[in-house]
């Protein structure tokens, strides 16, 4: 992969991450990174055998007034009541001896390596402004990494418990250059159609890949369900007729299916598959355009690419379906 340059580390980024209260500027940047998965530390320590009751009262206080607009049920839309939403901070707090071990030593890595990823990322793609906010915490088993819009502004977020649950103990640089692509790439189509989420997570795989060639594909993300892949190639024929039909469509059933772990759709075909065919329509038409190219196409670019990969790709694969 070709380099535009090699920047200096961003010296002052690992002081800051260091830092359990508050957030910091970096020098340069407009972007802060908020540190609330230590402090979720130590709020478990000082109530440890005491009542939930007054864990509780302790997380709201120090890490929910903290960011009050990702820790609050009313963001899900009825999907939770406060005292579900409650019951799932108590939840965590029951579980987190067993990941405690794990969960500090993904603290401490995110504080060595981020520096480091955000460099190689602006290697690539220089004009990367970092912009966005850094919210690092305990997801309640929410998210691993992804923004989250909260009273009309984006936040940038990653689940240090998550990140323990789906990504064990491998390299994190794939995962940190998908989710840094993400930020940096912020193509927003009217309607959310099927197309521009294919395109959006795939493109994403795809850089993570190209920055990261040795990158397996649990570094990837495309084991999430385990043998993601490998499934959805015995099927791939049907996969890209099935895709072919949606990609206009903003149907929830059908984003569900391609891309969450559950919920999924009726197609038989394997949850989640969305980012592996993303991932092949990027690496289609990356056969003709940079990646630093393919970051800059609009929507309306974007969608006629994706349109003519995904046809391509159908009929390439058309014998495998029958």
């Amino acid at each position: 992969m070709k380099r535009l340059f090699r920047p200096v580390l961003l010296p002052l980024l690992a002081a800051m991450l260091s830092a359990s209260a508050g957030a910091t500027e970096v020098k340069g940047l407009s972007m802060q990174v908020h540190d609330l998965a230590t402090p979720f530390v130590q709020v478990w320590e000082r109530n440890a055998g005491k009542p939930d009751a007054e864990f509780l009262r302790d997380f709201r206080s120090t890490i929910g007034a903290r960011f009050p607009g990702f820790y609050d049920a009313q963001r899900f839309s009825g999907m939770f009541t406060p005292a579900q939403y409650e019951n799932m901070i108590v939840k965590a707090r029951a579980e987190f001896p067993s990941m405690r071990a794990a969960y500090e030593k993904k603290v401490a890595r995110f504080t060595q390596e981020l520096p480091g990823h955000i460099a190689s990322f602006r290697a690539s793609f220089p004009d990367y402004a970092a912009k966005t906010d850094i919210w690092f915490l305990h997801s309640l088993g929410e998210m691993d990494g992804g923004t989250r819009t909260l009273d009309g502004k984006t936040y940038f977020v990653f689940g240090a418990d998550a990140m323990v649950k789906y990504h064990g103990d491998g390299d994190e640089a794939a995962f940190f250059h998908h989710e840094l692509f993400h930020d940096y790439h912020e193509m927003e189509c009217s309607g959310e159609p099927i197309w521009a989420s294919l395109w959006n997570e795939g493109l994403a795989t795809y850089v993570a890949k190209r920055m990261n060639p040795a990158a397996n594909n649990s570094e990837l993300l495309l084991d999430i369900p385990r043998n993601l892949v490998a499934d959805t190639q015995k099927q791939l024929g049907r996969a890209f007729e099935d895709l072919h039909g949606k990609l206009d469509s903003d149907d929830r059933t059908a984003y569900a299916g391609l891309f969450q772990g559950r919920g999924g759709d009726d197609t038989g075909l394997p949850a989640r598959r969305g980012y592996y065919l993303g991932y092949l329509v990027a690496e289609d038409i990356g056969k003709t355009m940079s990646m630093q190219q393919m970051a800059k196409l609009d929507c309306a670019s974007a969608r006629t690419a994706v349109l003519a990969s995904v046809e391509r790709l159908r009929k390439a694969h058309a014998a495998s379906a029958k």
